[in-house]
Parts: C-alpha cells; structure tokens; sequence
C-alpha cells in the first residue's frame, strides 16, 4: 500500500501504554530536539509512551546518546552495526564503550551478524561481535542482536562468549523452532512489523509461542511497517498496529498482552533506574 512516502493513519490509542523497543529517530528524519519531541508526541497519542533509539553506526551512536538527553521518553542503545565492522579499530571501540556507560544509553545494540550483505567480511563481523557481547556485559546493559541469516553462527558465539544477563534478538527473524532455542537460552524476542506479514507463517509461528515476559514489540523505524500498510514508512507511532495484530494471532487479551510486553521492556532496560531529565 505505498502512498509516494505518506506515512500510516495514525492507530486507534493503545488501552495500556506500550514501548517501541527499538526504532531509529535519526533515520525517520528527526534532527533535533524539537523533531524527537514530535515524533514522540505522535506515538504518546497512540499510547506509545516510550521508545528506545538505536545506532548503527559513530554517527548515529553519538546522536542517539544525546537525543536520550532531549526528552524524558526516549532512550537509546549504541553499537557499531555488523555491516560496518569492516574497519572496527581501537579509536571506534573507545568511543562506544564511552557512550555505552552513560545513563541513558539502555543497551549495548545493534550487533551481531549479517549473511545477507557483504559490507564487512565475517571475521570482521565475529570480532566485532564478540567485543559487543564483552562490552555489555562490562556495563551490566542488555546486547540487542541483529541476526540476519546468521541464526547458527549467533548462538554459538553467545555459547562460546557467554552470554549477558539480557539478550534481545531484535527483529526477530527465526521459525518457531529457532525460536524455542532462543527462549529456553532465556533470551528475549522482539518482534517488528514483519510479524504481520500474511506470508510470514514461520515467524508468524513463532510469536505465537513466545510467552509474553520474553517478548517485546519494536518497530525498526522507518523500516518494516506493518500490515496493510507495508512500503510506506514507518514510526513509532505505528506500535500499535503490530501489537493489536499479534494480540488475534495470539487469541490474547489486548490490554493483558500490552501490559505484559510493556513490564518486559520495563525489566530489560530497567527504565525504572533511569534518572529523570
């Protein structure tokens, strides 16, 4: 349903407040402080009272470490994005583990492993990764995984690193099998836009047996927007779309799985420790 870049209608509000786990306000457009409070105004109408932004590369670490400070509802993740490992030095990791340690950076993410591009060779990849996973575990924050067709390689480097506390596999991309390996290593799943997708059974299968204190809902902002509005771009207003659709996959309550999903984010980025602005 591309509409020449028109956003979504805004959702029907949420009858809970729910969290976008994960989205990148840089890249919907957001320059300053005045764009994040509007782009974060329009997800609270819906009931998104809360996002975290995520980096992916220097760039974007340092902003998003600092649009954390515009406003009391964003926080942000920092790391260095799997495709752009390819000259990961010493200068690169100082830097993130700087910003990893403030405040109101949540997260250690997006790393992990990407099969699908050939950015960065993957040896590059694996080394860079496994300083991530040390990294978060140095900090005590969670590691936010993007794993696109790597699934076998990412869990045998967590086997090997040992894992953090906290694992989130953001955007979730695994069958219902690679699922059930995920949640019996006690990680967290968080599932995008995808997950309304009419053709994705597999994944589709797989939110379905995720139970809900290992389960949250991002939207990988400006990408993935849900059905039917696939193609169009995304924010984090459009939360809702994804959480009332999994709410009929699921046979679940809406207000129950909203309010479930909403203390999961709430327990892996322990935003109740977060000092106010």
């Amino acid at each position: 349903m591309a509409r020449n870049g028109e956003r979504p209608p805004a959702p029907e509000p949420l009858p809970a407040p729910a969290v976008d786990a994960h989205t990148h306000l840089d890249a919907i457009g957001c320059a300053d402080a005045a764009d994040v409070t509007a782009a974060v105004d329009r997800a609270a109408a819906v009931g998104v009272t809360r996002v975290v932004t995520v980096a992916d590369d220097l760039d974007s670490a340092r902003w998003a470490a600092r649009a954390a400070t515009w406003d009391d509802r964003v926080f942000a993740a920092v790391a260095l994005h799997p495709t752009r490992t390819a000259n990961f030095d010493d200068r690169d990791r100082a830097t993130l583990e700087e910003l990893a340690r403030q405040p109101r950076v949540v997260a250690i993410g997006e790393t992990g492993l990407d099969y699908y591009w050939d950015y960065s060779p993957p040896h590059a990849q694996h080394e860079a990764f496994r300083w991530h996973i040390d990294l978060a575990k140095r900090v005590g924050k969670p590691l936010m995984i993007h794993d696109r067709d790597a699934h076998e390689d990412v869990l045998r480097i967590l086997a090997e690193e040992g894992a953090p506390d906290t694992v989130v596999f953001h955007c979730f991309s695994g069958d219902a099998d690679f699922a059930r390996r995920c949640l019996d290593a006690g990680y967290v799943l968080s599932f995008a836009g995808t997950v309304t997708f009419r053709n994705a059974g597999a994944l589709r299968e797989a939110a379905r047996l995720t139970p809900p204190d290992q389960m949250l809902v991002e939207t990988d902002a400006p990408f993935l927007t849900p059905h039917p509005f696939r193609g169009r771009p995304n924010e984090p207003y459009c939360v809702p779309y994804t959480l009332r659709d999994l709410a009929a996959l699921r046979g679940d309550d809406l207000v129950g799985l909203v309010s479930a999903v909403t203390a999961t984010a709430e327990r892996v980025f322990r935003l109740a420790e977060i000092p106010s602005l």
